[in-house]
Protein backbone atom coordinates (compact mmCIF):
# COMPACT_ATOMS: atom_id res chain seq x y z
CA UNK A 1 0.00 0.00 0.00
CA UNK A 2 1.23 3.19 -0.43
CA UNK A 3 2.17 5.80 2.40
CA UNK A 4 -0.28 8.91 3.55
CA UNK A 5 2.80 11.08 2.93
CA UNK A 6 3.80 9.69 -0.49
CA UNK A 7 0.26 9.87 -2.05
CA UNK A 8 -0.74 13.53 0.11
CA UNK A 9 3.30 14.54 -1.60
CA UNK A 10 2.04 13.26 -5.19
CA UNK A 11 -1.29 14.90 -4.64
CA UNK A 12 0.26 18.38 -4.28
CA UNK A 13 2.54 17.60 -6.87
CA UNK A 14 0.01 16.18 -9.82
CA UNK A 15 -3.41 17.58 -8.48
CA UNK A 16 -5.64 21.03 -8.96
CA UNK A 17 -8.71 20.69 -7.08
CA UNK A 18 -12.14 22.21 -7.82
CA UNK A 19 -13.30 25.30 -6.23
CA UNK A 20 -10.10 25.26 -3.75
CA UNK A 21 -7.06 27.86 -3.13
CA UNK A 22 -4.58 25.35 -3.31
CA UNK A 23 -2.20 27.75 -1.38
CA UNK A 24 -4.39 26.63 1.47
CA UNK A 25 -2.56 23.42 1.37
CA UNK A 26 0.96 24.32 0.99
CA UNK A 27 1.88 24.25 4.47
CA UNK A 28 -1.16 21.94 5.50
CA UNK A 29 -2.13 18.26 3.87
CA UNK A 30 -5.91 17.56 2.14
CA UNK A 31 -8.19 15.27 3.94
CA UNK A 32 -7.22 12.08 2.07
CA UNK A 33 -10.22 9.71 2.03
CA UNK A 34 -9.91 6.05 2.10
CA UNK A 35 -12.96 4.62 1.80
CA UNK A 36 -17.13 5.18 2.49
CA UNK A 37 -19.72 3.46 4.39
CA UNK A 38 -22.93 4.80 5.53
CA UNK A 39 -22.90 8.41 5.70
CA UNK A 40 -19.43 8.25 6.42
CA UNK A 41 -15.95 8.53 5.18
CA UNK A 42 -12.89 7.28 6.81
CA UNK A 43 -9.31 8.50 5.96
CA UNK A 44 -6.41 6.16 5.98
CA UNK A 45 -5.87 6.11 9.61
CA UNK A 46 -9.55 5.07 9.76
CA UNK A 47 -10.62 7.97 11.54
CA UNK A 48 -14.60 8.81 10.81
CA UNK A 49 -15.95 11.88 9.48
CA UNK A 50 -19.38 12.32 8.70
CA UNK A 51 -20.50 13.43 5.43
CA UNK A 52 -22.22 16.48 6.51
CA UNK A 53 -22.62 17.58 2.26
CA UNK A 54 -23.21 14.70 1.08
CA UNK A 55 -20.26 14.83 -0.85
CA UNK A 56 -21.30 17.72 -2.66
CA UNK A 57 -25.20 17.28 -2.50
CA UNK A 58 -25.25 14.03 -4.68
CA UNK A 59 -25.23 11.31 -2.20
CA UNK A 60 -29.06 10.07 -1.18
CA UNK A 61 -29.38 6.69 0.82
CA UNK A 62 -25.71 6.57 1.63
CA UNK A 63 -22.30 5.55 0.44
CA UNK A 64 -22.17 2.24 -1.41
CA UNK A 65 -25.85 0.96 -1.15
CA UNK A 66 -25.94 -2.37 -1.83
CA UNK A 67 -28.80 -2.45 -4.20
CA UNK A 68 -27.40 0.28 -6.38
CA UNK A 69 -23.72 -1.76 -6.63
CA UNK A 70 -25.29 -4.49 -7.52
CA UNK A 71 -27.18 -3.04 -9.97
CA UNK A 72 -23.80 -1.31 -11.59
CA UNK A 73 -21.83 -4.66 -11.62
CA UNK A 74 -24.61 -6.51 -12.82
CA UNK A 75 -24.82 -3.80 -15.85
CA UNK A 76 -21.08 -3.98 -16.19
CA UNK A 77 -21.05 -7.71 -16.72
CA UNK A 78 -23.95 -6.70 -19.47
CA UNK A 79 -23.27 -3.76 -21.13
CA UNK A 80 -20.72 -0.57 -20.06
CA UNK A 81 -21.45 2.04 -23.00
CA UNK A 82 -23.03 2.58 -26.17
CA UNK A 83 -24.19 5.75 -28.06
CA UNK A 84 -27.33 7.04 -27.31
CA UNK A 85 -27.18 8.66 -31.20
CA UNK A 86 -29.26 6.07 -33.05
CA UNK A 87 -28.90 3.04 -30.92
CA UNK A 88 -30.60 2.74 -27.23
CA UNK A 89 -30.71 0.51 -24.88
CA UNK A 90 -32.97 -0.70 -21.74
CA UNK A 91 -31.77 1.09 -18.70
CA UNK A 92 -31.83 4.77 -20.70
CA UNK A 93 -35.73 4.00 -21.58
CA UNK A 94 -36.38 2.08 -18.15
CA UNK A 95 -35.44 5.28 -16.71
CA UNK A 96 -36.87 7.78 -18.83
CA UNK A 97 -40.15 6.15 -18.19
CA UNK A 98 -39.48 6.24 -14.64
CA UNK A 99 -39.14 10.04 -14.78
CA UNK A 100 -41.65 10.83 -16.60
CA UNK A 101 -43.85 8.95 -14.18
CA UNK A 102 -42.39 10.88 -10.83
CA UNK A 103 -42.69 14.64 -12.26
CA UNK A 104 -45.62 16.60 -13.42
CA UNK A 105 -47.89 15.37 -16.25
CA UNK A 106 -46.61 18.16 -18.83
CA UNK A 107 -43.01 16.84 -18.57
CA UNK A 108 -42.77 13.88 -21.15
CA UNK A 109 -39.29 14.03 -22.88
CA UNK A 110 -36.05 12.75 -21.09
CA UNK A 111 -32.77 14.00 -22.52
CA UNK A 112 -29.81 12.70 -21.02
CA UNK A 113 -26.47 13.97 -20.54
CA UNK A 114 -23.62 13.81 -17.95
CA UNK A 115 -23.45 16.44 -15.09
CA UNK A 116 -25.78 19.50 -13.72
CA UNK A 117 -24.00 22.35 -15.65
CA UNK A 118 -24.79 20.31 -19.18
CA UNK A 119 -28.67 19.84 -18.06
CA UNK A 120 -29.30 23.59 -17.51
CA UNK A 121 -27.58 24.57 -20.66
CA UNK A 122 -29.31 21.71 -22.54
CA UNK A 123 -32.72 23.60 -21.35
CA UNK A 124 -31.04 26.87 -22.62
CA UNK A 125 -30.24 25.90 -26.09
CA UNK A 126 -33.64 23.83 -26.58
CA UNK A 127 -35.73 26.96 -25.33
CA UNK A 128 -34.09 29.18 -27.85
CA UNK A 129 -34.09 26.98 -30.91
CA UNK A 130 -37.74 26.02 -30.56
CA UNK A 131 -38.37 29.86 -30.45
CA UNK A 132 -36.54 29.93 -33.48
CA UNK A 133 -38.30 26.77 -34.92
CA UNK A 134 -41.87 28.18 -33.83
CA UNK A 135 -41.33 31.40 -36.11
CA UNK A 136 -40.27 34.20 -33.05
CA UNK A 137 -36.61 34.08 -33.26
CA UNK A 138 -37.12 37.12 -31.72
CA UNK A 139 -37.55 35.43 -28.61
CA UNK A 140 -33.67 35.16 -27.79
CA UNK A 141 -32.90 36.65 -25.06
CA UNK A 142 -32.77 35.21 -21.41
CA UNK A 143 -33.73 35.67 -17.63
CA UNK A 144 -31.63 34.64 -14.77
CA UNK A 145 -31.56 35.45 -10.80
CA UNK A 146 -28.77 37.10 -8.63
CA UNK A 147 -27.25 34.63 -6.41
CA UNK A 148 -28.13 31.73 -8.91
CA UNK A 149 -26.06 29.17 -9.91
CA UNK A 150 -26.52 26.85 -12.46
CA UNK A 151 -23.26 25.40 -13.51
CA UNK A 152 -19.22 26.17 -14.74
CA UNK A 153 -20.12 26.29 -18.41
CA UNK A 154 -20.19 29.44 -20.69
CA UNK A 155 -23.78 29.58 -21.18
CA UNK A 156 -25.29 28.79 -16.79
CA UNK A 157 -22.34 31.08 -16.51
CA UNK A 158 -23.67 33.89 -18.50
CA UNK A 159 -27.50 32.97 -16.41
CA UNK A 160 -25.46 32.98 -12.81
CA UNK A 161 -25.66 35.74 -10.18
CA UNK A 162 -22.39 34.61 -8.04
CA UNK A 163 -20.20 36.87 -9.19
CA UNK A 164 -17.42 35.31 -7.27
CA UNK A 165 -17.70 32.51 -8.88
CA UNK A 166 -17.92 33.83 -12.52
CA UNK A 167 -16.36 37.45 -12.32
CA UNK A 168 -12.75 36.16 -14.12
CA UNK A 169 -14.61 35.00 -17.11
CA UNK A 170 -17.08 38.06 -17.61
CA UNK A 171 -15.50 38.59 -21.21
CA UNK A 172 -16.91 35.38 -22.19
CA UNK A 173 -20.36 35.43 -21.43
CA UNK A 174 -23.52 36.72 -23.32
CA UNK A 175 -25.80 39.75 -21.74
CA UNK A 176 -28.80 38.47 -19.67
CA UNK A 177 -31.63 40.32 -17.65
CA UNK A 178 -30.95 39.53 -13.78
CA UNK A 179 -33.70 39.67 -11.36
CA UNK A 180 -33.21 40.36 -7.47
CA UNK A 181 -32.85 37.21 -5.21
CA UNK A 182 -35.63 36.28 -3.28
CA UNK A 183 -32.91 36.77 -0.57
CA UNK A 184 -35.65 37.25 2.70
CA UNK A 185 -32.90 37.63 5.33
CA UNK A 186 -31.44 40.74 3.30
CA UNK A 187 -34.65 41.68 1.44
CA UNK A 188 -33.49 42.84 -1.65
CA UNK A 189 -36.78 45.66 -1.33
CA UNK A 190 -36.22 46.27 2.43
CA UNK A 191 -39.38 44.55 3.52
CA UNK A 192 -39.88 41.86 6.29
CA UNK A 193 -40.21 38.44 5.36
CA UNK A 194 -43.04 37.43 7.75
CA UNK A 195 -45.10 40.23 6.39
CA UNK A 196 -44.23 41.00 2.52
CA UNK A 197 -45.91 39.38 -0.71
CA UNK A 198 -42.88 38.77 -2.86
CA UNK A 199 -42.53 42.18 -3.83
CA UNK A 200 -39.02 41.31 -4.89
CA UNK A 201 -40.81 40.19 -8.20
CA UNK A 202 -42.38 43.54 -9.23
CA UNK A 203 -38.88 44.06 -11.70
CA UNK A 204 -40.16 40.87 -13.60
CA UNK A 205 -43.35 41.78 -13.87
CA UNK A 206 -41.95 45.03 -15.68
CA UNK A 207 -39.31 43.34 -17.64
CA UNK A 208 -42.36 40.95 -19.10
CA UNK A 209 -44.30 43.84 -19.66
CA UNK A 210 -42.02 45.91 -21.56
CA UNK A 211 -39.65 43.32 -23.22
CA UNK A 212 -42.08 39.83 -22.75
CA UNK A 213 -41.98 38.97 -26.25
CA UNK A 214 -38.53 38.93 -26.54
CA UNK A 215 -37.77 36.69 -23.99
CA UNK A 216 -36.84 33.07 -24.50
CA UNK A 217 -36.95 31.36 -20.62
CA UNK A 218 -36.16 32.35 -17.13
CA UNK A 219 -34.13 29.85 -15.05
CA UNK A 220 -34.14 29.49 -11.26
CA UNK A 221 -33.36 27.12 -8.79
CA UNK A 222 -36.82 26.37 -6.75
CA UNK A 223 -37.35 26.76 -3.29
CA UNK A 224 -33.30 27.58 -2.11
CA UNK A 225 -30.06 29.45 -3.72
CA UNK A 226 -28.07 26.53 -3.15
CA UNK A 227 -24.56 27.35 -4.13
CA UNK A 228 -25.42 31.09 -3.93
CA UNK A 229 -25.67 30.94 -0.08
CA UNK A 230 -28.12 28.56 0.80
CA UNK A 231 -31.31 30.82 0.64
CA UNK A 232 -34.39 29.62 1.17
CA UNK A 233 -37.55 31.77 -0.36
CA UNK A 234 -41.05 30.76 0.10
CA UNK A 235 -43.16 28.95 -1.79
CA UNK A 236 -45.46 31.59 -3.23
CA UNK A 237 -42.43 33.29 -4.96
CA UNK A 238 -42.59 30.30 -7.81
CA UNK A 239 -45.94 30.42 -7.96
CA UNK A 240 -46.50 34.15 -8.75
CA UNK A 241 -43.33 33.73 -11.22
CA UNK A 242 -44.87 30.68 -12.85
CA UNK A 243 -48.18 32.71 -13.25
CA UNK A 244 -46.16 35.96 -14.98
CA UNK A 245 -43.84 34.25 -17.43
CA UNK A 246 -46.75 32.01 -18.51
CA UNK A 247 -48.88 35.14 -19.49
CA UNK A 248 -46.16 36.45 -21.43
CA UNK A 249 -45.34 33.22 -22.82
CA UNK A 250 -42.09 32.40 -21.47
CA UNK A 251 -40.45 29.59 -20.50
CA UNK A 252 -40.03 28.67 -16.99
CA UNK A 253 -36.57 26.17 -16.54
CA UNK A 254 -36.20 24.41 -13.36
CA UNK A 255 -32.67 23.55 -12.00
CA UNK A 256 -33.31 20.63 -9.63
CA UNK A 257 -29.73 19.58 -9.88
CA UNK A 258 -29.36 20.28 -6.42
CA UNK A 259 -33.19 19.68 -5.12
CA UNK A 260 -34.18 17.26 -7.14
CA UNK A 261 -34.58 13.70 -5.24
CA UNK A 262 -36.03 14.19 -1.93
CA UNK A 263 -33.96 17.09 -0.34
CA UNK A 264 -36.64 19.62 0.62
CA UNK A 265 -38.58 16.83 1.96
CA UNK A 266 -40.56 16.19 -1.38
CA UNK A 267 -38.97 13.78 -4.19
CA UNK A 268 -38.73 17.57 -6.57
CA UNK A 269 -38.88 21.21 -4.73
CA UNK A 270 -41.37 22.15 -7.29
CA UNK A 271 -44.11 19.75 -5.55
CA UNK A 272 -44.29 22.29 -2.71
CA UNK A 273 -45.25 25.06 -4.79
CA UNK A 274 -47.62 23.37 -7.10
CA UNK A 275 -46.02 24.55 -10.24
CA UNK A 276 -44.77 22.63 -13.43
CA UNK A 277 -42.01 24.17 -15.65
CA UNK A 278 -41.26 23.78 -19.43
CA UNK A 279 -38.06 22.58 -18.57
CA UNK A 280 -36.65 20.47 -15.52
CA UNK A 281 -33.13 19.90 -14.91
CA UNK A 282 -32.02 16.68 -13.04
CA UNK A 283 -28.45 15.32 -11.44
CA UNK A 284 -26.33 14.70 -8.48
CA UNK A 285 -28.67 12.64 -6.53
CA UNK A 286 -30.57 10.98 -9.97
CA UNK A 287 -27.80 8.06 -9.41
CA UNK A 288 -27.87 9.21 -5.98
CA UNK A 289 -23.92 10.11 -6.20
CA UNK A 290 -22.77 6.81 -7.82
CA UNK A 291 -22.22 7.67 -11.35
CA UNK A 292 -22.21 11.17 -13.10
CA UNK A 293 -25.40 11.70 -15.06
CA UNK A 294 -28.15 13.88 -15.94
CA UNK A 295 -31.50 14.89 -17.30
CA UNK A 296 -33.59 17.65 -19.16
CA UNK A 297 -37.22 16.54 -18.87
CA UNK A 298 -39.54 18.91 -21.34
CA UNK A 299 -43.01 18.77 -22.41
CA UNK A 300 -44.44 17.13 -25.99
CA UNK A 301 -44.86 20.23 -27.33
CA UNK A 302 -41.05 21.34 -27.18
CA UNK A 303 -40.12 18.14 -28.41
CA UNK A 304 -42.90 18.27 -31.58
CA UNK A 305 -40.90 21.34 -32.52
CA UNK A 306 -38.04 19.68 -33.03
CA UNK A 307 -39.85 16.76 -35.10
CA UNK A 308 -39.19 16.52 -38.76
CA UNK A 309 -36.67 15.28 -41.45
CA UNK A 310 -32.94 16.29 -41.20
CA UNK A 311 -33.11 18.91 -44.16
CA UNK A 312 -35.54 21.19 -42.50
CA UNK A 313 -32.32 21.69 -39.63
CA UNK A 314 -34.78 20.85 -36.44
CA UNK A 315 -32.42 18.67 -35.50
CA UNK A 316 -31.35 19.75 -31.86
CA UNK A 317 -27.68 19.38 -32.52
CA UNK A 318 -26.26 18.81 -28.82
CA UNK A 319 -25.00 15.28 -27.28
CA UNK A 320 -22.57 14.04 -24.66
CA UNK A 321 -20.40 10.84 -25.54
CA UNK A 322 -21.82 9.06 -21.92
CA UNK A 323 -25.41 10.02 -22.79
CA UNK A 324 -27.75 8.02 -20.82
CA UNK A 325 -24.65 5.69 -20.17
CA UNK A 326 -25.83 1.99 -18.90
CA UNK A 327 -23.64 1.86 -16.08
CA UNK A 328 -25.18 5.74 -15.13
CA UNK A 329 -28.91 4.48 -15.65
CA UNK A 330 -28.42 1.01 -13.88
CA UNK A 331 -27.24 3.49 -10.86
CA UNK A 332 -30.19 5.78 -11.49
CA UNK A 333 -32.76 2.79 -11.69
CA UNK A 334 -30.99 1.58 -8.64
CA UNK A 335 -31.36 4.26 -6.43
CA UNK A 336 -35.25 4.25 -7.98
CA UNK A 337 -35.40 1.43 -6.42
CA UNK A 338 -34.28 2.09 -3.25
CA UNK A 339 -36.73 4.75 -2.81
CA UNK A 340 -39.20 2.65 -3.30
CA UNK A 341 -38.60 -0.51 -1.04
CA UNK A 342 -37.18 1.37 1.93
CA UNK A 343 -39.98 4.22 1.40
CA UNK A 344 -37.63 7.13 2.25
CA UNK A 345 -39.77 9.86 1.77
CA UNK A 346 -42.62 8.54 3.97
CA UNK A 347 -39.25 8.45 6.22
CA UNK A 348 -39.06 12.02 5.56
CA UNK A 349 -41.00 13.78 7.64
CA UNK A 350 -39.80 12.63 11.51
CA UNK A 351 -35.93 13.17 10.59
CA UNK A 352 -37.18 16.91 9.01
CA UNK A 353 -38.18 17.68 12.26
CA UNK A 354 -36.05 16.18 14.72
CA UNK A 355 -32.99 17.87 12.62
CA UNK A 356 -34.81 21.66 12.39
CA UNK A 357 -35.48 20.95 16.00
CA UNK A 358 -31.87 20.14 16.53
CA UNK A 359 -31.03 23.27 14.64
CA UNK A 360 -32.95 25.58 16.94
CA UNK A 361 -30.49 26.56 19.37
CA UNK A 362 -27.61 27.88 16.44
CA UNK A 363 -30.36 30.60 15.90
CA UNK A 364 -29.46 32.22 19.42
CA UNK A 365 -25.58 32.17 18.92
CA UNK A 366 -24.89 35.92 18.32
CA UNK A 367 -22.78 35.07 15.57
CA UNK A 368 -25.51 33.65 13.97
CA UNK A 369 -27.37 36.12 11.64
CA UNK A 370 -29.95 33.62 10.25
CA UNK A 371 -30.73 30.13 10.35
CA UNK A 372 -32.52 28.86 7.04
CA UNK A 373 -34.05 25.22 6.92
CA UNK A 374 -35.89 23.60 4.99
CA UNK A 375 -36.26 19.41 4.46
CA UNK A 376 -32.82 17.89 4.60
CA UNK A 377 -31.10 21.18 4.95
CA UNK A 378 -30.47 23.04 7.77
CA UNK A 379 -27.88 26.63 7.16
CA UNK A 380 -26.73 29.47 9.34
CA UNK A 381 -25.52 33.21 7.82
CA UNK A 382 -22.45 34.22 10.19
CA UNK A 383 -22.38 37.51 10.95
CA UNK A 384 -20.31 40.63 12.68
CA UNK A 385 -23.49 42.49 13.87
CA UNK A 386 -26.68 40.44 14.13
CA UNK A 387 -28.19 43.74 14.41
CA UNK A 388 -26.84 45.32 11.44
CA UNK A 389 -26.67 42.24 9.82
CA UNK A 390 -22.71 43.50 9.03
CA UNK A 391 -21.16 40.31 7.21
CA UNK A 392 -17.82 39.02 7.41
CA UNK A 393 -15.24 40.26 4.83
CA UNK A 394 -14.13 37.45 2.53
CA UNK A 395 -10.47 38.20 3.50
CA UNK A 396 -11.31 36.98 7.02
CA UNK A 397 -11.51 33.29 6.24
CA UNK A 398 -14.44 32.66 8.96
CA UNK A 399 -15.51 29.57 6.76
CA UNK A 400 -12.02 28.13 6.29
CA UNK A 401 -11.89 28.01 10.21
CA UNK A 402 -15.14 26.51 10.82
CA UNK A 403 -14.09 24.04 8.00
CA UNK A 404 -11.01 23.10 10.45
CA UNK A 405 -12.73 23.05 13.45
CA UNK A 406 -15.11 20.29 12.10
CA UNK A 407 -12.42 17.90 10.72
CA UNK A 408 -11.26 17.90 14.17
CA UNK A 409 -14.83 17.01 15.36
CA UNK A 410 -14.78 14.46 12.72
CA UNK A 411 -17.14 16.25 11.02
CA UNK A 412 -16.39 17.31 6.78
CA UNK A 413 -17.93 20.47 6.64
CA UNK A 414 -17.62 23.06 3.38
CA UNK A 415 -18.89 26.08 4.12
CA UNK A 416 -19.99 28.97 1.77
CA UNK A 417 -17.94 31.79 2.17
CA UNK A 418 -19.67 33.26 5.86
CA UNK A 419 -22.70 30.51 5.19
CA UNK A 420 -22.47 27.19 7.17
CA UNK A 421 -25.13 24.08 6.38
CA UNK A 422 -25.61 20.26 6.81
CA UNK A 423 -27.01 18.87 3.72
CA UNK A 424 -27.58 15.66 4.98
CA UNK A 425 -28.29 12.99 3.10
CA UNK A 426 -31.58 11.36 2.98
CA UNK A 427 -30.82 7.58 4.84
CA UNK A 428 -29.67 9.55 8.40
CA UNK A 429 -31.06 7.81 11.51
CA UNK A 430 -32.11 10.00 14.50
CA UNK A 431 -28.95 9.00 16.32
CA UNK A 432 -26.88 10.44 13.64
CA UNK A 433 -28.34 13.81 13.59
CA UNK A 434 -28.04 14.15 17.21
CA UNK A 435 -24.50 13.39 16.95
CA UNK A 436 -24.06 15.57 13.85
CA UNK A 437 -25.49 18.19 15.22
CA UNK A 438 -24.21 17.91 18.49
CA UNK A 439 -20.60 18.19 16.81
CA UNK A 440 -21.84 21.05 14.40
CA UNK A 441 -22.22 22.49 17.94
CA UNK A 442 -19.13 22.31 19.69
CA UNK A 443 -17.98 23.86 16.50
CA UNK A 444 -20.07 26.82 16.08
CA UNK A 445 -20.75 27.40 19.89
CA UNK A 446 -16.68 28.16 20.66
CA UNK A 447 -15.68 31.68 19.80
CA UNK A 448 -12.41 30.37 18.95
CA UNK A 449 -13.18 29.24 15.78
CA UNK A 450 -15.28 32.59 15.01
CA UNK A 451 -13.07 35.66 13.32
CA UNK A 452 -13.28 38.71 15.35
CA UNK A 453 -14.62 37.02 18.28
Amino acid sequence: MISVSTLQEKDKRFLWHPYTQMQDYAQRDLLLIDRAEGICLFDQQGKRYFDTISSWWCIVHGHGHPTITEKIRLQLARLDQVLLAGTSHEGAILLAEQLVRLTPPMLSRVFYSDNGSTACEIAIKMSLQYWRQVGQPNRCQLVGIERGYHGDTIGTMSLGGVPEFHGPFAPLLFPSHRLPSPYCYRCPVGLDQNTCDCQCLQSLAGLLAEQGAQIAALIIEPLIQAAGGMIVYPAKYLQKMATLTKEYGVHLIFDEVATGFGRTGTMFALEQAGVAPDFLCLSKGLTAGMLPMAATLTTEEIFQAFYGNYGAGKTFFHGHTFSGNPLAAAAALGSLQVFAEEQTMAGLPDKIRHLQARMLRFADLPWVGDLRQIGMISAMELVKDRETKEAYDFHERVGWSIYLAGLAQGLLLRPIGNVIYLWLPLSVTLAEIDEITERAWQVLSDPQNIAGW
